[in-house]
Order: C-alpha cells, then structure tokens, then sequence
C-alpha cells in the first residue's frame, strides 16, 4: 500500500513542477527590473589608475565618472560633458606666458591650458571609507568583504579629487598604463614620481605633493597645463583614468588589515556614477546596483526617452561563463538579455550576411551590427634585406603580394562575412575615412609586377632560385590550420613558396621587438577616435624595433612623418582631411602593410530590451539601456516548460509493471499469516 502512494504522489508532484525549473537565478529575482549579463575573464584591476582592459572597463564604466564622456547616439564620435559642466576648450600660450589665439601654428606654442570646472551638488555611493573611525583599524573580524561594514557614509564630489587621481598616475606601485605617456605631457608628472619615490607613497603625502602642471582654482575647478598643442588629451578626460578619486579611499584600503583581507581598491570601487559595485565574487558573480547618491542624468534629446532620469535598470547580474554553448542556451531561454555570435552557430543565426533567420526572428531577437574602431592587417617587416627598404625592387613586390591577398574572401570565410576590406589605417567613423569604390586589381597585374620588382613567375633573376617567403604566425592550435593554408594559396598566385613559421606569443613578441620577422599579422583597438591614434602606427620615430613603438612594420618615410607631425595637432577641417589624403597614398605606394579589415561586430538582443545603439568608444552605456522584465517573465515561462508527459509514461509504466509482483507479494503475505 505504502508504495502505491508514493507512485501516487510521484505522479501528482510531476504535474506541478515549476515551469521554470531550470532558472539559473533565485525565483525571488522573477520579474525584477535587472538585467542579465555575463563575463568570461575575471577583471584583473578595477582601480581606475591601472585598469585598460575592456573587461574591466566593462564595470567600472558605470561607476566612475570622468570629466568627460561620448555622447551615446551621435556619430561621428562627439565629446559632451559628464561630471564637468561643458567641454574645456584649451588655452594657447608662448614661453613667456602670453597668450596666444585660437588658430596659432602648433609649433608657436610652448604649453596648452584646460580648466575644467566641476558640476556642485555630485556625492559619492555610500562607502565605509568616509566614515572616521574606520581609517584607524588595527584589527578586523568578521569583515570579509566591504558589505560587512556596519557603516557608510558619503561627501561631495570637488575639484581636489581630479587633481588627486592624476597625481596617482605617478605612484609608480600603482604602475599606471598611461603613466609613461601622460608624463610626456603633463607638465610636472615626471618630477613627481620622482618626489613620491622618496615620500614613501603614502596617500597623506600624495595630497601634500605638489605637481606644478594642475592647479586647484576653486571647490569646483582646476587646471590642467599641456606641453605644447595636443588636442588629442580632450579624449582622455573621457577616460576612467581621470575619473575623481577621495584620498580617503587611499588611505582606507591602504590599512594592513584590509590588506590582510584582500579587501583593496583594486578589488572594491568607489565612484559617482550610477551604478556601485556591491557583489565581487569574480569566480562567481559580480553585481552592480544603482547608486542611491547618483547625481542624475537624463535621456539624450535625441533619442525617444528624451529627457528622462537615468539610470533606467535598477541592477545588473553578471554571471561568469567560461563556455560558449551553456551561456547560448541561457541566452535563447532567455536568462541572459543579450549575446554576441559565435563562429560555431552563425550560420544558425545570420542568413545572407546581415540578416537574422526566420527561427531567431520568430523569437523576437534582434540583430545588432556595427563597424568596430579597430584595424588589422598583415605587415612588412621595412628592415627585412628581401621584402623591406625602399627601393623599387622591394615597393613593387610587395604591392604584387598585397594584390594577391584577397581580403573579401578572408573575411567570408574566416569571419562570417563580419567586417569591411579596409583601404588605409582608418576605420569607418574616424576622421579622415573615406570609402572608396575600387574595383580589385588582376593577378595579372600581380605578375606583371612581381617581374618587374626582379621575381618573374616566382624566381629570382639575380640566382635562380624560386622566392620563398616566411609569415611569423603565433601559435593558435589546430584551428590555425586551415587559415594558414589559405594564406599559402594566396601566395601561391604568384608562383612564391610560403613557409610558416608559428611560435609562442612571448618569442613572436622577442622577434618583433628584434626585427626579425618577415610578414607578420597584427592589429590596433582605437583608444580614442582621431585619425592621430592610427597613423602612428606607420610613425617613423614610433618604430617598434629602434624606439619599442607601435609602429610594427618599422616603416620610415620621411615626407610621410612631416605630414603626420603637421596633422596629428590639427583640428577636424578640409586642411586636416587634405593632409590625411596625401598620406595614404604614401602609404599605398610605399605598401609596407597589406590592407586587411576593420572588424564588424554582431550582437543580439531579446526584444525587451531597447535602447541600445553600439557604442565603441563608450563603455559607460548601461545608464541608456532599458528593459522590459513583464515582457521577459512572459518569454520565460514560454519557452522553459518541462516536458514532462515522458515522466508521466514512464511512471504509469513502472505502474504496470510492479503493480502485479506488489498483488502476489500481498498475496504470498496473507497466506503465511494465515499458517
């Protein structure tokens, strides 16, 4: 009888299982205003002086609020004020501090001027930091993360904070990435680093260091003094780098005993952004919650939530996912509120290139593209005795292997058709693109060429001997195999052998650094939108070999690098258009890279979620971004309920088949009892 029930009650549990069954997160999250989202790498630093990686900006973006920020839906890219109150426009002076107009030649101006001036009334999140008490703990317990403080408490945002934050770009424990640029720059930064050295780098003694390039005017102002001319420093003021930091944060986590703890201020932000970091579990989860002291924000005029309060979402719930298919599955179950593609299931998703199938369609996803502010492209080693210098020989062979490289079938092949064939350095939405409709040129011309440079049908004249050329590669596995048969193909075109040569990163990086590579693949993430932040990479005295630059190829020319000195310090005009122009022609004569192509990013989206227009400069975007949790909770429930009819049969099976040994156990059972 006893096991009758409980078959009885197996089958009427299984008919109220809870149709989301699989949900990943607590049920008491149903319904709420929260978005979904996940990571894959855990952020190394989120202390805004040393991160630089988009997975930490990625968080504290929406916690720290530079001056500056992009606007979210103007293209091209266009600065607007975050925590100033506009947009600094420099001051120009001379050696003796005069100064001088607006449209004065660079070269006339010995250092540069920005005052910035702080929106009043901006409070920190609530943080333990600013309470008193706190910055003397000789000893904690029970403390082992920044929630289990009892107490917090805020202050207002003011102009020392800025000034703070730059000064800690010279703390050379913090080794700052930008810290060698930015001393070239920043008048003043070099001698402090010095002077921090030697004051044992405390954040007392920081506050009291002087740095004779930035000056507090006001409460709410300070300046900044440039070396000469560079325009190029308004992009920065957009970066978290010089986003404000209170010295009590400094000295709060800089106690033994916090240290102790792994409790630091790489580990536990403190901003004035809308959002504040209050899970860090990077193995696990990570949390963001809105700010209760954000200062406000409101919609662009541009777009349909015009005018309104942000941030929209109340929190976000990142969710490591170090595996592509079980994060896609809970993207399409809809625990997670937006995706990238993957190469494994594109063809699944995207049908004639750019268009989302009928099955992902019918879901109500949404397909979101955009061309990304990155370049890359296989380049010459110029200091290589065959395929570099600069002579006739040499230009004309690699113009022949550039027309051989046949870009549009790469990125069809080897990208889904994600990105654009690139025809300079610059990528689409930075000034100075211009897209040009060529039509490719014939392998004959190759040949044609390829003789002329000395190497008719893929021999040399000069010893007989075929030409056989090298492409330093980075060992990827497997997966490389086919991509490097197609290069040897491409260059089989032209009758030349091509020899592989794959390594390790850290030795490729060895014989980059060395000069000794031949061909080589590379590429560059624009850190901000000028034209500056791309040809700087074919700068001479940026050469990566003689200067440990960026400039890969090692290419030198010497009316190119005038062009670039005259352009890399002008504003946006016809001017600056006309010198760019004539640089790339340079360029495409000299042919010391082969164009590639500028990446084209996908993204999906579940239709509740609108407001979301790529931003690739930007990485303080969750603010703009609103949901529609009724409209999830409903997709939810639609597409994750069990199938349990499978369960019912086999229940009722099992039923009929041990119901018969249950009637003669009974059967047997009464029997003995009646003996």
């Amino acid at each position: 009888m006893r096991t009758i029930i409980l078959l009885n009650f197996l089958l009427l549990s299984s008919c109220h299982i809870d149709s989301n069954w699989n949900n990943p997160y607590p049920s008491s999250l149903s319904g709420k205003n929260i978005y979904f989202a996940s990571f894959s790498e855990r952020p190394k630093h989120l202390d805004p002086a040393r991160a630089y990686g988009s997975n930490e900006y990625a968080f504290i973006a929406q916690i720290y609020e530079p001056p500056l920020q992009y606007h979210y839906l103007k293209r091209p890219y266009t600065l607007v004020p975050l925590s100033a109150t506009s947009v600094p426009k420099p001051q120009y002076f001379d050696k003796n501090g005069n100064q001088l107009p607006d449209d004065v030649a660079a070269d006339k101006i010995d250092h540069s001027v920005y005052e910035i001036h702080i929106k009043p009334g901006i409070k920190y999140q609530p943080h333990p930091c600013f309470v008193p008490e706190y910055h003397a703990l000789s000893q904690i317990s029970g403390i082992y993360q920044i929630s289990d403080f009892e107490k917090t408490a805020t202050r207002e945002l003011i102009a020392d904070d800025f000034v703070y934050q730059i000064k800690r770009l010279a703390n050379p424990k913090l080794h700052s990435p930008i810290y060698g640029l930015m001393s070239e720059y920043i008048i003043g930064l070099k001698d402090l680093r010095e002077s921090l050295k030697k004051s044992g780098i405390q954040s007392e003694a920081l506050t009291k260091q002087p740095l004779s390039g930035v000056e507090i005017v006001d409460k709410y102002t300070y300046r900044i003094k440039i070396k000469g001319k560079y325009p190029q420093f308004l992009y920065w003021l957009a970066m978290q780098f010089f986003a404000p930091m209170p010295w009590e944060a400094d000295k709060f986590f800089s106690q033994t005993a916090l240290m102790e703890h792994n409790i630091s201020l790489d580990w536990y932000p403190v901003g004035t952004g809308p959002y504040m970091l209050t899970i860090n579990n990077p193995n696990s989860q990570m949390v963001l919650d809105k700010n209760p002291n954000f200062h406000g924000e409101v919609y662009p005029s541009e777009g349909s939530d015009a005018g309104k309060a942000l941030p929209f979402i109340d929190k976000a719930i990142y969710s490591l996912e170090k595996e592509m298919i079980p994060y896609w599955n809970k993207f399409l179950q809809g625990y997670y509120d937006t995706s990238g593609i993957s190469s494994d299931n594109f063809d699944q998703v995207v049908s004639m290139g750019t268009t989302l199938t009928d099955n992902m369609k019918a879901k109500g996803i949404k397909l979101v593209t955009s061309v990304r502010t990155s370049t890359y492209y296989l380049g010459f080693n110029m200091l290589d005795s065959v395929l570099g210098g600069y002579s006739e020989s040499a230009r004309k062979l690699r113009q022949a292997i550039s027309i051989a490289i046949d870009m549009e079938e790469y990125i069809s092949i080897f990208e889904n058709g994600r990105g654009i064939v690139a025809q300079s350095p610059l990528p689409k939405g930075i000034f100075g693109y211009r897209q040009h409709k060529t039509e490719p040129k014939s392998i004959e011309l190759a040949h044609k060429l390829l003789a002329k440079a000395g190497y008719p049908n893929g021999v040399d004249e000069k010893t007989g001997k075929p030409l056989v050329l090298y492409l330093d590669w980075v060992n990827g596995g497997a997966d490389d195999k086919s991509l490097l048969n197609w290069y040897r193909k491409q260059i089989a075109k032209l009758d030349i052998q091509l020899i592989i040569r794959t390594t390790d990163y850290n030795r490729f990086q060895d014989k980059m650094r060395n000069g000794n590579a031949q061909i080589f693949s590379w590429g560059w993430n624009a850190d901000y939108p000028d034209p500056e932040n791309f040809m700087f990479l074919l700068y001479g005295p940026n050469g990566k070999t003689k200067f440990g630059g960026e400039n890969a190829a090692n290419y030198q020319n010497k009316k190119f690098d005038a062009l670039f000195e005259q352009m890399k310090n002008m504003d946006n005009n016809e001017a600056r258009q006309k010198i760019i122009d004539d640089m790339i022609e340079i360029l495409r004569y000299d042919a010391p890279w082969i164009w590639g192509y500028h990446p084209r990013s996908f993204s999906l989206q579940h239709e509740w979620i609108t407001n979301v227009k790529p931003n690739l400069m930007a990485n303080n975007t969750l603010k703009y971004k609103r949901l529609d949790p009724e409209k999830r909770e409903q997709y939810r429930q639609s597409v994750n309920r069990p199938i349990v009819w499978p369960l019912l049969i086999l229940l009722i099976l099992l039923m009929i088949i041990i119901m018969p040994a249950i009637i003669s156990y009974k059967r047997r059972e009464r029997l003995v009892l009646a003996k």
